[in-house]
C-alpha cells in the first residue's frame, strides 16, 4: 500500500530539480519502502492515466504484489511508482 498522498510528495519534490541519477536516489534514500522506476512517458504503454502529472513529469501506480509488475490507479495495492518524464518534442 502507498499513502495517496506519496505521489503528490514526490512531484513536488522533484519539481524543477529534473529527474535524474541524483534525484532518485534521493527518493530511494527518502523513501526506502518504496520502489520507484523511472523512464520516458512515451515509453509507457498501458492505457492508464497518470496518478500526477505536472509539467516535465507524470506519475504511475505500480502493483509488483503478483509475478509480474502492472500499473494501477488503486494505492492499495501500488508497491511502488513510475515516474515517467514527458518531453516536449518541440525541444
Amino acid at each position: 500500500m502507498i499513502d495517496p498522498n506519496l505521489p503528490a510528495a514526490v512531484a513536488a519534490q522533484l519539481d524543477g530539480r529534473g529527474l535524474d541519477g541524483d534525484s532518485l536516489s534521493a527518493l530511494r534514500k527518502a523513501y526506502p519502502d518504496i520502489h520507484f522506476t523511472a523512464c520516458l512517458d512515451d515509453d509507457v504503454v498501458d492505457l492508464i492515466h497518470p496518478y500526477v502529472t505536472q509539467p516535465g513529469l507524470n506519475i504511475y501506480l505500480v502493483d509488483g504484489n503478483d509475478h509480474c509488475m502492472t500499473l494501477t490507479t488503486d494505492t492499495e495495492s501500488a508497491t511502488g511508482l513510475l515516474l515517467a518524464e514527458v518531453v516536449d518534442e518541440d525541444e
